[in-house]
């Protein structure tokens, strides 16, 4: 039917236009943007699973540098713990050289001032009240600390670590308390301020190999809780990167077949504005009837 009014092959050509028009301009976007989903309606059960997932990411990062941390809480106390056991490996050899029949009143006290001077360097790095460790007045700010956490002291529940996402997935590192036992012997003072251990006492020995036993075993107690957070850090490392592949493929964009489907729209976009003008052309024929009758 020849009509002037409407013009259906130029309304079905500029539907068609528009649609290639519109789907061009996802196709840019998500180039232009790298995601898959630019809108939700591009995919909304999608967006829904990759914004869940893309939390718990989050969640396994913080966790991560919790373990991180943690791992350097207990690096820093075990270096401290290393330079205790030197000194007290030179207490030792201090209290043994001190016995030696053939030094006089001068050379002991020589090995006393330098056997009180590292006595000092251990109370200094372990700190304590005078109720816990004697003495006139309290350590309260003892060198043996990690971002104001006091490293040897008492405490009963230890450090709890969040090493995982979920709830409840946390690990415990347990006190390393040289305030008693046999580092107590060490650096405890009377009430004068006076250290009630001495180069020259018959039993200052055993003592000291007490104390090196009680550092040694502080020590293997946190290698245990080092090895620990080391496997849960690099667990943690993997799960995130699970995570973040789960992820890209709901979110990011393949580059490859978009730019296939691109090259497509535009062509359709191209070949329906010429079939748009030649469809706007068809009411020329009807002209023609009218001009020939």
């Amino acid at each position: 039917m020849s009509v002037i009014n409407t013009n259906i092959q130029a309304i079905a050509g500029a539907r068609n236009l528009n649609n290639s028009q519109e789907m061009l301009g996802r196709s840019l976007a998500r180039l232009s943007s790298g995601s898959k989903i630019v809108n939700p309606s591009d995919d909304a059960a999608g967006l829904a699973v990759s914004e869940k997932l893309d939390a718990q990411g989050r969640r396994v990062k913080a966790a991560t540098t919790n373990a991180q941390n943690a791992i350097s809480y207990v690096q820093t106390a075990d270096g401290f713990m290393s330079g205790m056991t030197k000194i007290l490996s030179r207490l030792s050899e201090l209290a043994i050289l001190s016995k030696d029949v053939t030094k006089n009143t001068t050379d002991l006290d020589l090995y006393q001032q330098e056997f009180s001077a590292l006595q000092e360097q251990l109370r200094a790095t372990i700190g304590g009240t005078t109720t816990e460790i004697g003495g006139t007045a309290n350590v309260d700010a003892p060198l043996g600390a990690f971002n104001g956490i006091t490293l040897f002291g008492p405490n009963s529940g230890g450090l709890t670590v969040t090493i995982g996402q979920a709830v409840g997935q946390e690990m415990i590192i347990s006190e390393s308390d040289l305030r008693s036992t046999g580092m107590l012997e060490i650096i405890q003072q009377d009430s004068s301020g006076a250290y009630t251990l001495s180069a020259t006492d018959t039993d200052a020995i055993q003592k000291i190999t007490d104390a090196i036993q009680h550092v040694a075993t502080e020590r293997a107690t946190l290698g245990a809780a080092q090895s620990r957070l080391e496997l849960a850090a690099q667990t943690l490392q993997v799960e995130f990167e699970n995570l973040s592949s789960a992820i890209s493929r709901i979110r990011d964009v393949d580059v490859a077949e978009e730019s296939t489907q691109f090259a497509k729209y535009n062509i359709l976009v191209q070949s329906g504005t010429a079939m748009l003008a030649q469809a706007n052309q068809t009411p020329n024929t009807v002209l023609r009837l009218l001009q020939n009758g």
